[in-house]
């Protein structure tokens, strides 16, 4: 899958350099994603929580077809939505700086919804905040087991934590990342990818689509090494669609 997905986005680049027009839903590999936020950058923890409960609850009320939710920190937050698979709902709940810990504390914000797919990345800032790989295992355990008993018709697909642009990176927090080795954060993957396998969910490996030769973030994949440009999310949502069609493909 690996393989294949890298062709699809040297192919994207390629149409992009050559001019080939894109549909108005598509944004082009090469355009950084710049986030709009609006008034949320100004929210407090809870107000956004609030927000998120809101939004779940009209999921609830009104359910979508196919509805997938993206659960996790800025990096799930960001993806744009016109780059996220079309053949689905999506409710996004994720909040910029989220931990395993505060994820943990809020799943049963949407309790009430009736998702096909619930997709969870979580785990760098709990790195960048010193957290313990014990720690955040067993968070990690905690919110696959409470979504597996809570949503048992969903698939419940973890993913794993993204690689880091090491010296490379610019991002404000730098000095922090460099104490986070990206040879831990596959460590730490491993033992993710074993726990749910432990607990009964799917899990999908992200890590290798952007990583570079010495194993860091790819430079081409990010804004500033740790969050990722639309090229980034334009090879992540292939992850998911091909994720997708191979799990509909093995239901047949």
């Amino acid at each position: 899958m690996l393989a294949v997905i890298l062709l699809i986005w040297q192919q994207q680049r390629f149409k992009a350099v050559l001019g080939n027009p894109l549909s108005p839903k598509q944004v082009r590999p090469t355009q950084v994603a710049t986030p709009d936020l609006g008034p949320r950058h100004q929210l407090t923890y809870q107000q956004w929580v609030d927000i998120l409960k809101q939004e779940a609850k009209v999921a609830s009320e009104e359910p979508p077809q196919r509805l997938s939710i993206l659960m996790g920190d800025s990096l799930s937050l960001w993806f744009p939505p016109e780059l996220l698979p079309e053949d689905r709902n999506w409710l996004n709940q994720a909040i910029s700086g989220e931990s395993s810990d505060g994820l943990l504390k809020r799943l049963d914000v949407f309790d009430s919804t009736q998702p096909e797919v619930i997709f969870v990345m979580i785990g760098i800032n709990d790195l960048i905040r010193g957290v313990s790989d014990r720690v955040i295992i067993e968070n990690q355990r905690q919110i696959m087991a409470y979504l597996r008993k809570t949503h048992p018709q969903a698939q419940i697909v973890v993913q794993s934590i993204l690689p880091h642009g090491d010296e490379e990176a610019t991002w404000e927090g730098k000095d922090k990342l460099l104490k986070i080795s990206n040879s831990r954060i596959r460590q730490l993957n491993q033992q993710i990818q074993n726990m749910a396998t432990q607990v009964g969910v799917k899990y999908l490996d992200l890590y290798p689509l952007f990583t570079n030769q010495q194993g860091n973030l790819r430079r081409e994949f990010t804004t500033d090494g740790l969050h990722l440009n639309s090229t980034g999310y334009l090879v992540w949502r292939t992850a998911l669609q091909m994720y997708s069609n191979m799990e509909v493909g093995s239901r047949k």
